[in-house]
């Protein structure tokens, strides 16, 4: 039976900032346009953390019992491959994630729109279908596409748009580098298990573009990230009250 702190390695604590990120910025977002709404900030927190601890769960699952993760795997604690728990408790952690996340999710969508409960239904269904199901769309070289969507864009317009119920410009211009950040995260895991992924038949986007082509990838998501720095930069102008250009004559 895996002890507590194997269980903790096995939620990947490290991927935990792709979700806190985007929560972060959307309500920065929200701080700027002054209408901040503190409760639901820790809320939008608590539905994206659940999720994610959900997916990290999820996967080790459905990779374990496909026999795509392996003993030998080099990156974090894998519960069941390892066989540290038994896979039906891995599965079980998985969607009591996910439960957390839909009770957070509802409070959120009751104080707010009712129609994020079905936003909050997707982002439950793939999370579980990127690697779960019969035909994971993770193994299908989609990962990448799913992060930006729901790491990015649906994680910081929606914490604006809960904490706002409106979402101005700012709001879809922060969301484009944080998605890119995200991707990179999932576009150099997948680089280190190229190799290992290609044996198994997980035909992820490193396994489709070789190494040489993820490495173009990942310097690509990051370069576009803070290519959208300036952006940003302006944004937080905005935030702050300054005008982004000084009036030479008011000097």
């Amino acid at each position: 039976m895996a002890t507590v702190s194997e269980w903790v390695a096995g939620a990947r604590p490290r991927t935990l900032p792709n979700s806190i990120v985007p929560v972060a910025v959307g309500t920065g977002v929200a701080v700027g346009a002054g209408g901040a709404v503190w409760w639901k900030a820790l809320l939008a927190a608590g539905v994206a953390l659940a999720l994610q601890v959900g997916v990290n769960y999820a996967n080790d699952y459905s990779d374990g019992i496909r026999g795509t993760d392996t003993e030998e795997r080099v990156g974090p604690t894998r519960l069941t491959a390892a066989r540290l728990a038994a896979p039906r408790r891995v599965l079980c952690a998985a969607w009591a994630c996910f439960a957390v996340a839909a009770v957070l999710g509802l409070v959120l969508a009751a104080t707010t729109a009712w129609w994020l409960v079905l936003v909050g239904a997707f982002a439950i269904v793939a999370a579980w279908f990127y690697t779960g199901g019969r035909s994971p769309y993770g193994y299908r070289a989609l990962g990448e596409l799913s992060v930006f969507v729901f790491f990015g864009l649906v994680a910081v317009v929606g914490t604006v748009f809960v904490q706002l119920e409106t979402v101005p410009w700012q709001g879809w211009v922060a969301a484009v580098p944080v998605g890119l950040l995200s991707c990179s995260v999932l576009v150099i895991n997948n680089l280190r298990d190229l190799d290992t992924d290609a044996q198994t038949g997980k035909n992820t986007l490193a396994v489709r573009l070789g190494d040489a082509g993820t490495r173009r990838l990942y310097a690509g998501c990051v370069a576009g990230a803070f290519a959208g720095e300036e952006q940003l930069v302006v944004v937080g102008l905005q935030i702050a009250g300054v005008p982004d250009r000084v009036d030479p004559v008011g000097v």
